[in-house]
């Protein structure tokens, strides 16, 4: 059961268009997920909607040149394709992603330890934003980032000092939360940063200097 989600404010700046890329992404894919932010999201283009007649209601638009516009309008068809499936190979396990991730192709995956890590976005205002596999067993030593940190579950669970969280849960912290995500079984997740992460105990704090290329 999905138990984290986006906040209202999120979900109104992607109905609106407003979010980048890495974000999108992170949102389209929950809300296939997510019955409850679907229909969150469904009451917002609702009163978008309602609001946008209210505005042209309000210019006092004559019904039947509205209506003539309309009609002038030149008839198009158009096809919608569904998004195509992508299923990632890493550490000798297939996941399939959501529909959101089909444009995502040719990843490098890169190892340390018992972490994975492939690059989806890297050229986003200084956002980084990457496919994060954590094998069983594995953890995260303690961190915290300088700005903020979306990490979205696509499969497993892992857990950290302040709860567990299993498919689809949406975790946002901000620049002052510490964690050290440990996974059981193993988890991949769709991770978006937009500063380098911090160290922030014992010998693991020496990769600091390094934390730009990390993030």
């Amino acid at each position: 059961m999905i138990k984290h989600h986006p906040s209202q404010s999120l979900l109104t700046k992607f109905s609106a268009g407003e979010l980048p890329l890495s974000l999108s992404i992170a949102l389209s894919a929950h809300l296939e997920m997510c019955p409850v932010c679907q229909a969150k999201l469904q009451h917002i283009e609702t009163s978008q909607a309602d609001d946008t007649w209210h505005d042209i209601t309000a210019e006092a638009m004559d019904f039947g040149d509205m209506m003539h516009r309309i009609l002038a309008m030149p008839a198009e068809t158009v096809t919608l394709k569904p998004k195509p499936c992508v299923s990632v190979n890493v550490a000798g396990q297939q996941f399939k992603l959501p529909h959101a991730f089909g444009a995502v192709k040719d990843l490098n995956w890169s190892g340390f330890g018992a972490i994975n890590r492939a690059r989806v976005i890297t050229d986003e205002d200084n956002v980084r934003a990457s496919l994060l596999h954590i094998n069983a067993g594995g953890e995260i030593p303690t961190h915290q980032h300088k700005g903020y940190e979306l990490t979205l579950l696509l499969a497993g669970s892992f857990s950290d000092e302040f709860g567990t969280y299993t498919q689809g849960d949406f975790i946002w912290l901000d620049g002052d939360v510490k964690h050290s995500p440990k996974t059981k079984n193993g988890c991949l997740c769709y991770a978006v940063q937009d500063a380098p992460l911090r160290f922030t105990h014992g010998v693991s704090q020496v990769l600091n200097p390094l934390g730009k290329l990390i993030y």
